[in-house]
């Protein structure tokens, strides 16, 4: 039986707090474990991440999916953007940060030979946070395979530029609006700041060509958010990956929020085939 624990709560002394799922099939012992991570505007309950989670569960891959504690959502409202203060305080490091503290409850949650398999954590990012994963696997042991989906290859050049940059320093704060919801997202200058205090380490095309465990690429030709040339990019600089071309695939892999549907849409069944495939080989 597929057992899903929902918007489960770290805890940290210091920090914001991390809302998860988790989700396996309870019959299966030391099950690999793919911890997903959302992009940019994005949370776990996005679309049809669901549905991907269960999948994998159904194949006896564990799923852990969850909120980056900046991200807009809280512990009571984990969907949407009910905390924009908290939003504008978002940066690349805080979301490294947040996806070491969830490994690291991961291991100290699950001994070895249980349930889940320490030896095989893999890390998936969907975006913005093929960057992050793609860091955390070049600095972190922990993690054997990594899973890029529609995944960027810069942080630096997404960033405002000329009077942009400079009303962006003078205000201290510029707004994104989310067509979905209507909110005018702020951030904080201290975003632009934390990135050059720390440009060497948030720099994908270092860290892809740093990592050499196996690195999974996949991008849709669609995709109208992140060329796929951002993901010819990384399979140049990453030594052990292999690249996959969703065809006709969009940014979310024809997912929309809120899904409805009881199935995922056909070109994400293609991703959860290639990331099953190369997890399993």
């Amino acid at each position: 039986m597929i057992v899903q624990q929902l918007n489960k709560v770290i805890y940290r002394p210091q920090d914001r707090p991390i809302v998860f799922d988790l989700i396996f099939e309870d019959t299966v012992k030391s099950a690999p474990l793919i911890v997903f991570c959302h992009g940019y505007k994005g949370y776990k309950d996005w679309g049809a991440w669901g549905l991907l989670a269960k999948a994998f569960a159904s194949q006896g891959i564990a799923f852990l999916k969850f909120n980056f504690s900046h991200n807009g959502g809280t512990v009571q409202q984990p969907l949407d953007f009910p905390d924009l203060e908290a939003f504008a305080q978002n940066n690349y490091s805080k979301e490294l940060h947040d996806l070491s503290c969830v490994l690291d409850w991961v291991i100290e949650n699950h001994e070895e030979g249980n349930a889940i398999d320490l030896k095989s954590i893999f890390l998936m990012g969907h975006s913005r946070a093929g960057g992050i994963v793609t860091i955390q696997a070049s600095e972190d042991l922990r993690v054997k395979k990594v899973i890029t989906l529609a995944g960027v290859s810069d942080y630096k050049s997404r960033f405002p530029k000329g009077d942009a940059l400079r009303r962006w320093k003078k205000d201290g704060v510029y707004y994104v609006e989310n067509k979905r919801t209507r909110q005018q997202m702020p951030h904080h200058i201290q975003f632009y700041n934390d990135f050059l205090a720390h440009e060497a380490r948030l720099d994908i095309e270092r860290a892809a060509k740093k990592c050499t465990i196996p690195h999974l690429i996949l991008h849709g030709d669609d995709d109208q958010a992140v060329s796929i040339e951002e993901a010819k990019k990384l399979h140049v600089w990453s030594s052990s990956s292999i690249y996959k071309c969703i065809e006709g695939g969009n940014h979310v892999f024809g997912a929309k929020q809120p899904w409805e549907d009881s199935e995922m849409p056909p070109n994400l069944i293609k991703v959860w085939a290639e990331i099953l495939d190369f997890i399993n080989n």
